[in-house]
């Protein structure tokens, strides 16, 4: 079974491996349609607190600032990403991110009158290593999300999410941990998907 049948059967695949044309002729229509938008790996790492060689963001991307973003080894964002680095948003190694997610630090007063003066204030966001975030994800100011977590689609990250859980939902909260038996079912997943490919 080549990668393009296990894709079509929901089985792991790689998607490196499937070479039927559309992906590249996406990125070309893309190229062309986004010419004054396509972002400039090297320009971005000019801006960005830190962001490694093997880093990479989809167009299009949007921040504030740029200087308070840390990008981790591996960092990978699909389409769409949004940052608010009013302070420090910082991303361990190994992160990806879903498409059209959106990170805040910017925080506004609650009272009326403090908040039309136009002061706010900010809290920094810190994502550890190995995280999955999936698509049209909200991190509120001042979250912390743990290593080895995965924030399920959809959800509105507004406390604190520990290390090797998946949690989801609005308000996002812990749905389960990531357990040994993940780990096995995964790794017999890998093993039929390395079989197929001998």
């Amino acid at each position: 079974m080549n990668d393009l049948q296990r894709r079509a059967q929901g089985k792991l695949y790689d998607p490196f491996k499937i070479d039927d044309g559309t992906w590249q002729k996406s990125r070309v229509a893309l190229k062309e349609f986004y010419s004054n938008m396509e972002p400039k790996m090297e320009l971005l790492k000019d801006i960005l607190g830190s962001m490694p060689n093997n880093a990479y963001i989809t167009p299009p991307f949007y921040f504030d600032h740029g200087d308070q973003i840390f990008l981790g080894e591996h960092f990978y964002s699909d389409t769409d990403l949004l940052i608010l680095d009013e302070t420090k948003v910082v991303f361990g190694d190994n992160v990806v991110i879903g498409p059209r997610c959106s990170i805040y630090t910017a925080c506004h007063p609650i009272d009326a009158m403090a908040r039309n003066s136009g002061l706010e204030f900010a809290k920094e966001v810190v994502i550890g290593n190995n995280v999955w975030i999936g698509g049209n994800v909200v991190i509120n100011p001042g979250v912390h999300i743990g290593d080895n977590t995965v924030i399920g689609s959809g959800s509105v990250v507004t406390k604190d999410i520990p290390s090797n859980v998946i949690a989801a939902g609005n308000a996002c909260k812990v749905i389960r941990e990531i357990t040994d038996d993940d780990a096995k079912y995964w790794a017999e997943q890998k093993a039929l998907y390395e079989k197929d490919n001998r």
